[in-house]
């Protein structure tokens, strides 16, 4: 096995301190966010690891794709009937977390979820390719299924079946917005002495706490 213990390296690109941080953390957020999106050493800035709390207690954690955020919260789609839709229908909570090596940058994310109107829903997945569209309504999202040729054949169905109309959005797939009530944001510093900024949501106002590495 690989000796992992000498893998490190010295964080010092920047410096996150109280003088300089926005009072509201959304945008302290767009800020980082607009950052990441013109590095070009990121390919995906919107990428985001979401957990969840399954049945049997435990975190599970995948990556999905932030579509949208606003003062309200941060918009992601997905299957409702899905493994994170039953976790999310079942706590309505969840944890987002953004990690960006290239600026040496995380935010972490702690919020309560719902789901968005159905036409905002509507809205955006007619907005992606047909292939996309097609490839929600093909998958049975977290079940079982016999193999990859149960997918392609379905979806070869479906697309002579819509070849020259519009997709309807399946009813179990739509948009959640994470209302954001804990966010975090961490900038790696020399000799771990990293820099942790906490913003906690106290009734309508943020209060702001430097938390140590």
């Amino acid at each position: 096995m690989e000796n992992l213990h000498d893998k490190r390296k010295i964080y010092e690109k920047s410096q996150l301190v109280e003088s300089e941080i926005k009072e509201n953390p959304i945008e302290q957020f767009r800020d980082w966010f607009l950052e990441a999106s013109y590095n070009s050493s990121i390919s995906e800035a919107n990428a985001m690891a979401l957990s969840t709390i399954e049945e049997d207690g435990c975190p599970r954690t995948r990556m999905v794709l932030l579509k949208e955020y606003t003062y309200e919260g941060f918009i992601f789609y997905t299957n409702y009937d899905s493994r994170k839709g039953k976790a999310i229908e079942r706590t309505h909570k969840a944890c987002l977390h953004f990690f960006w090596p290239a600026l040496e940058r995380q935010v972490i994310i702690k919020a309560d979820l719902e789901r968005i109107a159905e036409n905002l829903s509507d809205g955006y997945f007619h907005s992606r390719p047909k292939g996309s569209q097609l490839g929600a309504v093909v998958s049975p999202q977290s079940q079982k299924i016999p193999d990859r040729n149960f997918l392609e054949e379905k979806l070869k169905t479906l697309e002579k079946e819509f070849e020259n109309s519009e997709v309807p959005r399946p009813e179990n797939w739509g948009g959640y917005i994470a209302k954001p009530y804990e966010i975090e944001f961490w900038q790696g510093r020399p000799n771990r002495l990293h820099d942790r900024i906490i913003y906690t949501l106290d009734g309508i106002d943020w209060k702001i706490a430097r938390l140590a590495p």
